[in-house]
């Protein structure tokens, strides 16, 4: 368990916190591209670690993310008009470009040469992926972005999605490191039997208490969990926790799965999951099963304009998740919920906003999760004692890859994952 001053320290990411600091040097996934979908729409709200900013694309298709208020007099720029390559305050008519740059303050006589002295705060902006980067740090010049396989395949290549934790970023990454919380959490009512034999599911099933191998790398942690396949044989999920806060879950075969997930604090108390997945290379549908399988995208409410109206599900703890007490006990859904996004929200959410980690009991299953929480430790506090953040200026390291494999007892499981992540890497970019 981490102590209290350890759980706030890994926990708050508002502006001048550590955490929150250390993420500032990285670049942020703010939103998808297509929540501004043309030149000069309508501008939306963002939280991004704590921080209330305003997004919109200019007339010539650039985005910008620009403080919420006015520097004049503290209106919202929400309510700003999305116009002629800037964004103009209602209240008195001061325009900003997505550099912040006043453009034109109306109200002042035309000897005012004011607006050349002032600007509105504003992160600078790139696009690749369909997902809009920030970067929130004090870098005059960015770092290079991540080389996140997943984040860098042409356009019709890729999918791109996104959902709302009301909860703190942690709870939610722990819930993608923990990689047993599968056999019973998305797949407990389902048994052996009720699958193809000699199948990932049919291994996993068979055998719900894995063991674990884990191992720091440059890029952060990779582990694996494996059990019993084939006589001299064994069953390896390979994931990865990336800095600051990205999963790759072992979705797919080993060498062919293109996944990766950020888990961007909007605030101390809501997360967004923005997932970033190669289309040729997403899960594909389990054959020989007798039993109904969750779905893997929960249905949503459509985006509104408040602060934490972007990407939620439409079931919540409002309406219990969508649970179905019957369908639960006639051992039909392990949970009673049919959606794995949703069965992950139910459980990290039921925590609180903050989980107090000094109540919790942690066993051998949660060694990867214990090793993270000293990966993201050790950074945070060599970064407050003067060292750079983890891997920033590394972008290569980033190209890692997740996947399931079967190798022979006694295999290098690293040896296997490097090996399969090079001969992917060949095929994707960033090479």
């Amino acid at each position: 368990m981490l102590t209290a001053e350890e759980n706030d320290l890994l926990c708050h990411v508002g502006p001048g916190t550590p955490m929150g600091q250390l993420m500032r040097e990285y670049w942020i996934p703010a939103l998808l591209s297509q929540e501004l979908p043309a030149p000069d729409c309508d501008p939306v709200r963002v939280m991004l670690l704590g921080e209330p900013l305003i997004a919109f694309r200019d007339t010539a298709g650039r985005v910008g993310l620009i403080q919420n208020h006015c520097p004049h007099r503290g209106a919202s720029l929400f309510y700003g008009r999305n116009e002629e390559y800037g964004l103009r305050c209602v209240y008195h008519g001061w325009k900003f470009d997505v550099q912040g740059r006043c453009l034109d303050m109306p109200n002042e006589p035309p000897e005012s040469d004011f607006k050349h002295k002032l600007r509105a705060r504003a992160y600078p902006c790139v696009e690749r992926g369909g997902v809009v980067w920030a970067y929130l740090g004090p870098r005059a010049t960015p770092p290079p972005l991540p080389d996140l396989p997943a984040n860098q395949l042409p356009e019709g290549e890729y999918w791109v999605g996104a959902i709302q934790h009301e909860c703190n970023w942690l709870q939610a990454l722990e819930g993608d490191v923990d990689t047993s919380h599968a056999s019973f959490l998305h797949y407990g009512a389902l048994k052996p039997e009720d699958t193809q034999p000699d199948t990932f599911l049919y291994w996993m099933l068979a055998d719900r208490a894995p063991r674990y191998q884990v191992a720091d790398t440059p890029y952060g942690l990779i582990y694996g969990a494996y059990r019993p396949a084939t006589p001299g044989h064994q069953y390896w999920r390979i994931a990865q926790f990336l800095f600051p806060f990205y999963s790759q879950a072992p979705e797919g075969v080993l060498g062919k799965s293109l996944i990766t997930h950020a888990l961007v604090p909007m605030d101390d108390h809501h997360t967004l999951r923005i997932m970033m997945q190669g289309r040729r290379f997403r899960r594909a549908p389990i054959q020989g099963t007798t039993a109904r399988l969750p779905a893997f995208m929960s249905p949503l409410q459509p985006n509104g304009t408040g602060w934490f109206d972007r990407f939620r599900a439409q079931a919540t703890a409002a309406n219990e998740y969508g649970m179905d007490r019957a369908r639960q006990r006639q051992g039909l859904s392990y949970t009673g919920i049919d959606d794995v996004r949703v069965e992950d929200n139910a459980v990290t959410e039921s925590m609180g906003p903050i989980y107090d980690r000094t109540q919790e009991h942690l066993a051998v299953s949660d060694v990867a999760v214990i090793r993270m929480r000293r990966r993201l430790l050790g950074a945070v506090r060599a970064y407050q004692a003067g060292a750079p953040a983890p891997a920033v200026d590394q972008p290569e390291v980033y190209r890692a890859f997740p996947g399931g494999v079967v190798l022979p007892d006694g295999a290098d499981w690293l040896k296997a994952a490097e090996a399969a992540g090079e001969a992917l890497a060949r095929e994707a970019p960033g090479r």
